[in-house]
């Protein structure tokens, strides 16, 4: 969050750009994006690939004196647990989704849309090796670590579900617990693919989507068709040629072709060498990857984690 001044402060939320219909894809700024909303603070969205700039905001909005919707909430039980189990089993459940519950494609268009296929390739299997050491999964413990990950995030969907009934927030009041859950709760219906087990499981909750559907209107501002969500194929006239009508033939006449110099094929082939050596590399390294990450090879903890916002 960036301010102007003290009199007229203008904020602008630095976060990914947005997808799925959501204002921003990234799990970690849409709930940052939900409690300005709910507090009602005027702001604007920046977009950043690298350093979406939503850890802390909400914390820094409190120190700084701008809006704290939990003031009335710090000392009530129910809040501090509940808040507990959304940032810890619940964030530990989509990040599971993203990176090993599911094919990757969500995690593709969040993280990697814009970058060239080998380098998203690459940080995207270095990103399944972080969240594996990250989550505990090795070889021999995954199907119990999976179990449980989903055991937790269904008893934290249940848990709400009660306490929030037919509410229209958790506490009769909007709070960051209703900003943490509804990014959550908009995040995982339309970034995760139909077939997604954690999907699923927060459909058993009627309760819990209607809340969901009905803050979705108020606190999140419509993608419009044109914004950077949209994916714009190739234009056919760069993908194949057109077939122009059967007595096409007005080509211009063409310039005579300039003899290349013995200098200039000895750069052409030594570059085609070059880019052919570097598509090796490539698939060496990830194949090498692949091969490790199948021996559960053990990593220190400083391994390059990416950063998940």
């Amino acid at each position: 969050m960036e301010g102007a001044s003290e009199t007229e402060r203008e904020f602008t939320l630095v976060a990914r750009k947005p997808r799925f219909g959501l204002p921003t894809a990234c799990p970690h700024c849409l709930p940052v994006f939900i409690y300005l909303k709910l507090a009602k603070i005027p702001f604007r969205l920046g977009f950043n690939l690298t350093f979406p700039d939503s850890g802390g905001v909400i914390e820094s909005l409190k120190e700084d004196g701008i809006v704290d919707l939990d003031l009335e909430l710090r000392s009530v039980p129910e809040f501090i647990s509940s808040k507990a189990m959304i940032s810890s089993w619940l964030e530990e459940a989509i990040i599971y989704e993203l990176w090993l519950g599911s094919d990757g494609t969500s995690a593709h268009n969040i993280y990697y849309a814009d970058l060239p296929w080998p380098v998203g390739k690459l940080l995207y299997l270095k990103q399944i090796r972080s969240v594996k050491q990250r989550l505990g999964i090795t070889k021999d413990n995954a199907e119990r670590r999976e179990a449980e990950i989903y055991r937790r995030a269904k008893i934290v969907y249940e848990a709400l579900s009660t306490m929030l009934g037919e509410g229209y927030f958790f506490f009769g009041r909007p709070s960051s617990l209703d900003a943490f859950f509804l990014g959550h709760a908009l995040f995982t219906l339309q970034a995760l693919p139909e077939a997604s087990l954690l999907r699923n499981r927060f459909l058993e909750h009627g309760n819990l989507v209607r809340y969901a559907e009905k803050h979705k209107s108020e606190c999140l501002e419509a993608v419009s068709s044109s914004s950077s969500d949209m994916h714009f194929p190739p234009s056919s006239s760069a993908s194949a040629p057109r077939e122009g009508p059967s007595h096409w033939s007005s080509k211009p006449k063409s310039k005579p072709k300039r003899e290349k110099t013995e200098e200039e094929k000895t750069f052409r082939k030594r570059a085609k060498c070059f880019l052919a050596a570097q598509f090796t590399a490539v698939l060496l390294f990830i194949t090498i990857m692949r091969r490790s990450d199948d021996n559960e090879l053990d990593l220190d903890d400083d391994d390059g984690d990416l950063d998940y916002d």
